[in-house]
C-alpha cells in the first residue's frame, strides 16, 4: 500500500501535463476548402466520424476570446459559422459578412477583423454584437492578418502586391505600409512586437520590426514558406513551407532554424499543437490529408484522409497561442 501511495504521489506533478495532452472524446476540426464541409475527426481513434457541409469555401477558423465558439470564415458564402469546439456540431450562422477568408479578435475584446481576400479589402466590426464599422479598400489581394498585443494595430499581409499594412484599429484607417517579399502569407507577431511573414516567392521568413517599418532578419526554411505557428513554448515556431511539403522549427528568439525540416507532403499548410508540444497536426492540401507528426522523433506516424483541400485545423487542448 505504502508503495503504491508513493508510485501515486510521484505522479501527482505529471498528472495535468498529461490531461493536458489529450481531452477526453475530443475531436478535430478541419475545414475542407474545396468541398465546403468540415470533417470532424476523434484525435484518439485518428477515426474520421462525420463530415459536415458548412459553407463555401471555409477557409480559416478562429475560436471566440473566450473559447466558447469555434469560428468558421465561409469566404465565398459571405458567412461565419460558429461550432462547438468540443464537438464540432454547429451552434449559428452569421450572414452577411463579405467575403470573409482570415479573421482576427483583438486581445481587448473590442474588435473584429475580417480579410477580404477576393475583395481586396479590410473590415473592421465593433464587438461585441459584430457591427460593421468600417471597410478599408488595401491592395492586392489580403490574405493573413495578426493583431497587436496592445490591440491598437491590426498587420495584414498583400500576397499580390508583395506589402504588409498596418491598420489603426481606434482609428479605422490604414496606418503604413511596406515593401516585403514576394507573395507573403503567413504573419505571426512575437512576444518581442516582432513580426515573422511567410514569403512564399522567396522560401523564407522575413522578421519586421513594426516600430522601425524595417526588415531585421531573413530565415530560410523552405520552398513556399506559408504559414507561421507558435509551439507555445515562449521561443519556438513552426512553419509550414507548401512547396517542399515540408515543416521547420524556427527559434524566434535567435532568428535561426533549430534541426531538420519534417517531410509531411505536398501542400502543407495549417497547423495545431498538442498542449505538451510533442503533437503536431498538419493539414496537406494538395493530397486531401492530415498529417500527424511526431516531434519528439521528427516524423510523420499518421495520415488521416479528409475532404477536398483541407486548410484550417483545430483540436482543443492546444498549445498556448500567445507564447
Amino acid at each position: 500500500m505504502r508503495l503504491l501511495l508513493g508510485l501515486l504521489l510521484a505522479l501527482l506533478p505529471w498528472l495535468p501535463f498529461a490531461a493536458s495532452a489529450l481531452k477526453p472524446g475530443e475531436k478535430v476540426i478541419v475545414l475542407n476548402s474545396g468541398e465546403g464541409t468540415v470533417s470532424v475527426i476523434d484525435r484518439a481513434t485518428r477515426k474520421v466520424e462525420r463530415t459536415l457541409p458548412v459553407g463555401k469555401e471555409p477557409h480559416h477558423l478562429i475560436t471566440t476570446l473566450d473559447d466558447s465558439d469555434l469560428v468558421i470564415a465561409n469566404a465565398a458564402s459571405n458567412d461565419l459559422v460558429f461550432l462547438d469546439p468540443l464537438s464540432g456540431e454547429v451552434k449559428r450562422r452569421l450572414p452577411r459578412i463579405m467575403d470573409p477568408y482570415q479573421l482576427a479578435y483583438s486581445p481587448d475584446g473590442k474588435w473584429f477583423v475580417s480579410v477580404s481576400l477576393r475583395l481586396d479589402r479590410v473590415d473592421i466590426y465593433a464587438m461585441p454584437h459584430y457591427e460593421l464599422k468600417t471597410r478599408i479598400p488595401v491592395a492586392k489581394t489580403p490574405s493573413h492578418v495578426a493583431i497587436s498585443r496592445d490591440s491598437t494595430m491590426a498587420y495584414v499581409t498583400m500576397q499580390d502586391s508583395d506589402e504588409v499594412v498596418a491598420i489603426d484599429l481606434a482609428a479605422h484607417k490604414l496606418a503604413w505600409r511596406m515593401p516585403v517579399g514576394k507573395t507573403p502569407a503567413g504573419i505571426w507577431m512575437s512576444p518581442q512586437g516582432l513580426l515573422f511573414v511567410g514569403a512564399m516567392g522567396r522560401d523564407h521568413v522575413e522578421v519586421i520590426d513594426p516600430a522601425k517599418r524595417a526588415i531585421i532578419a531573413s530565415i530560410p526554411t523552405g520552398r513556399g514558406a506559408h504559414n507561421i505557428f507558435p509551439m507555445g513554448d515562449g521561443q519556438h515556431v513552426m512553419v509550414s513551407n507548401r512547396v517542399d511539403g515540408t515543416v521547420t522549427k524556427v527559434d524566434y528568439r535567435d532568428l535561426k532554424v533549430v534541426g531538420k525540416p519534417i517531410r509531411v507532403g505536398a501542400g502543407a499548410d495549417c497547423m495545431e499543437i498538442s498542449a505538451d508540444g510533442k503533437e503536431l497536426w498538419v493539414t496537406v492540401r494538395w493530397e486531401g490529408k492530415v498529417a500527424v507528426v511526431d516531434l519528439t522523433g521528427q516524423k510523420p506516424t499518421e495520415y488521416i484522409r479528409v475532404g477536398r483541400s483541407p486548410h484550417g485545423i483545430y483540436f482543443r487542448s492546444h498549445a498556448p497561442r500567445d507564447r
